[in-house]
């Protein structure tokens, strides 16, 4: 781990230095910022370098570390960043960049008592958008006018002619920052919208336990919830069945969420319409995948909530929490290595 920057702060303040570790991107741009905010307290800058070692008190993943690298297949900079924290053993607390934390990563320092916190929020205006414009893009036959398009083809759908949206019914799994965007995008479009949360607290809500009775009017599933124990899998064949064969799946949460063989066999089986599938069960999605090509779904690469905004968004939320933690005061999105569930201490329930 090698050395990047150190301030040695002023007199009059805690004097324990902190040793931080950065990538060199991110400690280009918030070197001046986590001055200010340690108001005073000396630390030290600290990046991960493959032939080295050294001790790191935090640690900030940023959107740069781990790159285009996934749950299973990391880039040689994450693995470094990783093993640099490996390598630390006082180290207390990590945020990350991502909304969730269940990259094997973290479940490893969760073990080690490290907390964690995730930046929960920062992008979910930017992923409610991109599943409105999905679920807006399905509704409006945009694949098939896309296909249409390709082929120089003057097709009107006369005879197949999409109906309203007002009136229909979009289930939305999961009621954290994601959701409640969502909920208020969809009603704004006159669709009625329940939503599925631990616990049924609104009027709109209703439980897990209660997810079967809600399936067989929807139009619309949109799942949008962390990855625990009680959502693996939480869209299988049997569920899938319970849908009106009109109705769409759109998934902006994780990949495991959903059993991507059974929603193959739906769509191929015309059960379902059809689907929008930002996550998937193993990334990058096989090239040899069906879902490619499967009429009336939509693939992206895990990038719904990719904007050019999120860098500051995060860096605010590590920033806040930075001058939390050097104050002792309780941080905002830890994760609870029990449920796996972040955003505990933001005043609303996780994704």
């Amino acid at each position: 781990m090698a050395t990047m920057n150190l301030n040695l702060g002023t007199g009059g303040k805690e004097t324990k230095l902190i040793n931080i570790l950065l990538s060199s991107v991110a400690s280009e741009r918030l070197d001046r910022e986590i001055g200010r905010v340690l108001a005073g307290r000396p630390y030290r800058l600290v990046a991960p370098h493959a032939a080295g070692s050294g001790p790191a008190d935090i640690a900030f993943v940023s959107r740069d570390v781990t790159g285009g690298s996934s749950k299973t297949q990391l880039e040689p900079a994450t693995l470094a960043f990783y093993d640099a924290m490996r390598a630390s053993p006082g180290l207390t607390w990590v945020h990350t960049h991502s909304a969730g934390a269940d990259r094997p990563i973290f479940t490893e320092l969760l073990r080690r008592e490290v907390r964690v916190t995730t930046s929960s929020g920062a992008t979910a205006p930017i992923v409610a958008q991109t599943a409105l414009g999905a679920l807006l893009a399905l509704a409006r036959r945009f694949p098939q006018l896309a296909e249409a398009q390709r082929e120089h083809a003057w097709r009107q759908l006369l005879a197949d002619a999409p109906p309203p949206l007002a009136g229909q019914t979009a289930v939305v799994v999961g009621y954290g920052p994601i959701g409640q965007r969502l909920v208020r995008l969809l009603e704004a479009l006159d669709i009625d919208v329940m939503v599925v949360r631990r616990e049924a607290v609104t009027p709109n809500a209703i439980a897990f336990s209660d997810l079967d009775v809600a399936l067989p009017r929807c139009d619309w599933l949109i799942l949008a919830c962390p990855l625990t124990s009680l959502t693996s899998r939480l869209i299988d064949a049997r569920r899938l069945a319970l849908l009106p064969a009109s109705a769409h799946v759109i998934n902006v949460s994780r990949g495991e969420v959903l059993v991507e063989a059974d929603l193959i066999a739906a769509v191929r089986g015309g059960k379902l319409a059809g689907a929008y599938l930002d996550v998937f069960e193993r990334e990058p999605l096989d090239p040899a995948s069906p879902l490619w090509d499967l009429p009336n779904v939509i693939v992206s690469p895990h990038s719904a909530g990719h904007s050019s905004g999120n860098a500051a968004a995060v860096d605010r939320m590590w920033l806040d929490n930075l001058a939390r933690w050097n104050r002792r005061e309780r941080l905002n999105n830890e994760v609870t290595p029990v449920a796996g569930v972040s955003a505990l201490h933001t005043g609303v329930e996780a994704q």
